[in-house]
C-alpha cells in the first residue's frame, strides 16, 4: 500500500499491487487494474519511488523465494 495525495489535498492509500500504469498528463494519473483512476499531487517519479520502497519493505519482511530484487531498485 502506498499513501498519495489527491488534488483536493486529501490523503488516500492505494494498493500498489493493483497499479496498472502511472501517467504524467501533466497531472499524475494512477490507473488500477480494477478500472479506478486517481489524480494525485505526487509526480510520476515519486509514485514509482513509493511503489519500489513498498516492494522492498515487503521483501525485507518476507522469507519467500518469490521475492527477488527489483531490477529498477
Amino acid at each position: 500500500m502506498i499513501k498519495v495525495t489527491r488534488l483536493n489535498g486529501t490523503e488516500t492509500v492505494i494498493n500498489a499491487e493493483l497499479i496498472e500504469s502511472v501517467e504524467g498528463t501533466p497531472d499524475t494519473v494512477i490507473s488500477l487494474t480494477t478500472g479506478h483512476r486517481y489524480v494525485v499531487q505526487e509526480s510520476v517519479d515519486e509514485v514509482v519511488a513509493r511503489v519500489l520502497a513498498y516492494r522492498k519493505a515487503c521483501c525485507r519482511s518476507s522469507d519467500s523465494a518469490e521475492c527477488v530484487p527489483d531490477p529498477m531498485g
